[in-house]
């Protein structure tokens, strides 16, 4: 029979669960809880939270939702992050965390509808940021807009060249004409 702690125990990870981007199973076995509470206060900073969870109410909470495949992930001690926003920002404050601290492993991951082994997990680490990516959007738009106006401007350009060379050489030619 569960107990009323267990109840509102599973209660809770099923509300964190829901509409969550992201969710990360790390493994923290080795690391202080002074490490724990730095590696938190890094995830808060990127909105995401991370919470120390037992496998079976786990395994319970994500049954027959799409975070089912995290389920076999689910050995040891395991620690969870969740996220509802950023999962580029919040892999690279996990991985930031963990190149500091190797005792914590991470497991596997799910981001935006796909399950992620570790090493994909690292390869969004290495992404550029959303900002970044916005920037380096804005400078291409910004390049070929820039292009596009001197190739419009381009004859109106040359028709100035072309009758300032014209008036030039009529100029010329009537000065000799005077001399």
């Amino acid at each position: 029979m569960p107990t009323q702690e267990k109840i509102a125990a599973l209660a809770d990870l099923k509300s964190r669960f829901d509409g969550v981007k992201t969710v990360v199973l790390t493994e923290y076995r080795g690391l202080s809880v002074r490490q724990l509470s730095d590696l938190r206060k890094q995830l808060r900073a990127v909105a995401a939270d991370y919470k120390v969870v037992k496998n079976r109410l786990a395994r319970l909470a994500i049954k027959s939702s799409r975070l089912e495949g995290l389920s076999a992930h689910l050995t040891g001690p395991t620690g969870v992050i969740f996220s509802r926003e950023d999962p580029v920002a919040l892999a690279k404050a996990l991985h930031g965390f963990a190149k500091t601290n190797q005792a914590l492993a991470i497991k596997a991951g799910y981001v935006e509808g796909q399950m992620l082994p570790p090493a994909e997990l690292k390869a969004l680490a290495d992404l550029p940021s959303r900002e970044q990516l916005r920037g380096q959007l804005v400078g291409v738009i910004q390049g070929i807009l820039s292009r596009l106006v001197g190739v419009l401007a381009a004859p109106q350009r040359e028709l100035v060249y072309v009758l300032q060379q014209r008036g030039s050489s009529v100029s010329s030619a009537s000065d000799r004409g005077n001399e």
